[in-house]
């Protein structure tokens, strides 16, 4: 009898210890827990820490408050001003009632990554490309507002959304590139020539406190051939100031005119060469041909003796002056 009631007490130990542990329930501090008794919600949310349920009648199930970065799929859309662009971007948000978390949304994480996305592509119709890379604070305030607003029924508060990257067509991105260097283009060319506006004002004062001393001007050329020479050239250009060469100028104009008159004297023109009258007597005979049909040179004996025969030079008598 005592073996028995022993056996007794022993099992109903143990079926008290299972039912303990079976009972038993840890809620980590970042989580609340929710319990359903037969399916119906409990009023009481378990906090942190140990906590004890019916078993078999109660359920207990567990809802993380930490704040949760889901990131959102890029979304492809054309902007106000027709311009294709893809846009992604990230939430964070956190769950404020567990009970509705639960009860109001089948699945909390799934519905708010929907409504992000949904809401996204509506941003992006209803915004300029600029905005869209100029003025993201504004968009992104807006995007939380159209996603928190239904999200607030679930039980869930959407702390922050933010567009990370904003994608382009890659002629887009020319067309971008080449404004943008045309503009900086014309600052550049704005900038310098304010600046040689300036310089000529300054260059300007500089020449007419120059002219009223002339030696400035002289130590000026000086500074700057010293400056010139103080580096390593074995060249060194002295320029020469276009004062000096003017006058130069009027000083030479001044000398020729006050020298007198001079005489020109002008040559003659030459007189065209007097052709001799033709010379008259007998013709010249030919002279004899070889049988070959080459002329034969003649001897200078034989011309000798033929001036010696006839008196005469060979060309004839000699012309006269003054002859018609």
């Amino acid at each position: 009898m005592v073996d028995a009631l022993v056996t007794l007490i022993v099992v109903l130990a143990c079926l008290g210890a299972l039912g303990a542990l079976a009972a038993a329930r840890v809620v980590k501090q970042y989580e609340r827990g929710v319990v359903f008794r037969l399916g119906r919600l409990r009023s009481d949310i378990r906090g942190p820490g140990f906590t004890m349920i019916t078993p078999v009648v109660d359920r207990l199930q567990k809802v993380n408050m930490q704040i949760v970065t889901m990131p959102v799929p890029a979304q492809e859309g054309i902007t106000r001003d027709n311009v294709t662009v893809r846009v992604d971007a990230v939430v964070y948000f956190k769950v404020v009632d567990p009970a509705e978390a639960l009860i109001a949304v089948e699945d909390y994480r799934f519905a708010v990554s929907q409504m992000a996305q949904t809401s996204l592509r509506s941003i992006i119709g209803k915004s300029d490309l600029d905005d869209l890379l100029s003025n993201r604070e504004k968009l992104n305030q807006g995007l939380e507002l159209m996603i928190d607003s239904p999200a607030v029924g679930w039980g869930v508060h959407i702390d922050r959304v933010e567009i990370k990257d904003v994608s382009l067509p890659e002629t887009m991105k020319r067309s971008m590139a080449r404004q943008a260097e045309a503009d900086r283009e014309r600052r550049a060319r704005v900038i310098n020539a304010d600046a040689e506006l300036q310089a000529s004002k300054k260059l300007a004062e500089a020449a007419s406190q120059m002219a009223d001393t002339p030696s400035a001007l002289q130590l000026r050329l000086l500074q700057t051939v010293m400056a010139v020479a103080a580096e390593k050239n074995s060249t060194l250009v002295l320029p020469i100031p276009v004062e000096l060469l003017r006058f130069l100028e009027r000083g030479q104009q001044e000398i020729q005119g006050r020298r007198p008159g001079r005489t020109v004297v002008r040559r003659a023109a030459p007189r065209p060469p007097v052709r001799p009258p033709p010379r008259s007597g007998r013709p010249r005979p030919p002279s004899p041909r070889s049988p070959h049909g080459r002329r034969c040179r003649r001897s200078p004996s034989a011309s000798r003796s033929r001036i010696r025969l006839n008196g005469e030079p060979p060309g004839g008598p000699p012309s006269r002056r003054g002859s018609p």
